[in-house]
């Protein structure tokens, strides 16, 4: 999306009780089995979702943020009323991607509110009409607590991001304290993510409206894109995708790597087809990013493709690991 208005527009009854994570890996190995029952913006534009006191929403999105748009099978009817149910390949990729990175994550380094969080990803973009292909190296350079200025780079274009205001905040959290208090068990994790911080609806994630099941989509990816997340959390916000109504998988797309993978996107906005987070269908690993921009003037549309290849904490811009 290149506008960010846009946002704005739119077991045994008598069994001890499975935990949030437990309940959602038992999940995975029932959609699992049944899934294989039947066979053998614009640049410039930061990623940060800023939240003023009086809770307005103000979004700047990246040229290469992949988790927007879609179409698909559902509408957006009441809660309970032809509401779109989430795809069962969808949430057997989404809660492979947790088993997945579950199995490999370790206790990560805690840093200081005084350093930065740096990462470097490629990006792979193809002008639709030309077939032109350009690749970018792009690095950014994070404060962790958002007081002191970050360096982003955007297509090969560096621009600064000023300290958050008094009584500002920014999505996803950047202080280690903040992102710890998010909720491990998925189930809680999206009515906490759409408070921001306010009170929490007790909702199940199924009886949310189109805009919220869209909102929780976003901001669960925007989470995602952190490259240090305390233990836990990262499954965990695979795993709250997977209860969203309105995932879709998208079949034989590529990364930019040029490796087969399964697109995961959102109904809730047209077209979805275009903008899609990609795993490995096989072992459900996350690959990387698909997005689609139009250039300044309308008249170039490109795809852009692109993976994190680098990440680490470091005590001044410009330092790398």
């Amino acid at each position: 999306m290149n506008d960010e208005l846009e946002l704005l527009r739119e077991w045994d009854a008598d069994a001890t009780p499975l935990t949030g994570p437990a309940r959602s890996r038992a999940r995975h190995q029932l959609l699992d089995a049944m899934a294989h029952a039947g066979r053998r913006t614009r640049p410039g534009r930061r990623r940060a979702l800023r939240l003023a006191a009086a809770a307005v929403v103000a979004t700047a999105v990246t040229g290469t943020a992949a988790l927007i748009g879609t179409s698909g099978s559902g509408g957006g009817g009441a809660p309970g009323v032809s509401a779109p149910r989430v795809e069962h390949a969808a949430a057997t990729v989404l809660n492979g991607a947790a088993a997945w990175e579950r199995e490999r994550e370790k206790e990560p380094v805690v840093p200081r509110d005084d350093q930065f969080v740096y990462s470097k990803r490629v990006i792979r973009e193809t002008e639709q009409r030309t077939g032109e292909v350009r690749t970018y190296t792009d690095e950014m350079w994070d404060s962790v607590d958002a007081s002191k200025p970050s360096l982003s780079m955007e297509l090969g274009r560096e621009m600064w991001e000023e300290p958050s205001g008094e009584g500002g905040r920014v999505w996803p959290p950047r202080k280690w304290s903040e992102l710890e208090k998010l909720p491990r068990d998925p189930e809680k994790l999206v009515p906490v993510i759409l408070s921001f911080g306010s009170r929490v609806e007790d909702r199940p994630v199924g009886d949310l409206d189109e805009p919220d099941r869209y909102e929780a989509y976003w901001l669960l990816g925007e989470l995602l894109k952190n490259p240090v997340l305390p233990r836990g959390l990262r499954p965990a916000a695979y795993e709250a995708l997977a209860l969203v109504p309105g995932v879709k998988t998208i079949r034989g797309v590529r990364d930019s790597a040029g490796r087969a993978g399964v697109g995961i996107a959102h109904t809730g906005r047209r077209p979805y087809e275009g903008k899609y987070l990609i795993f490995d269908p096989a072992s459900y690993e996350f690959l990387g990013f698909r997005d689609e921009r139009t250039s300044a003037s309308g008249k170039e549309k490109y795809v852009q493709l692109s993976h994190v290849v680098d990440w680490g904490i470091v005590e001044r811009v410009r330092q790398r690991p």
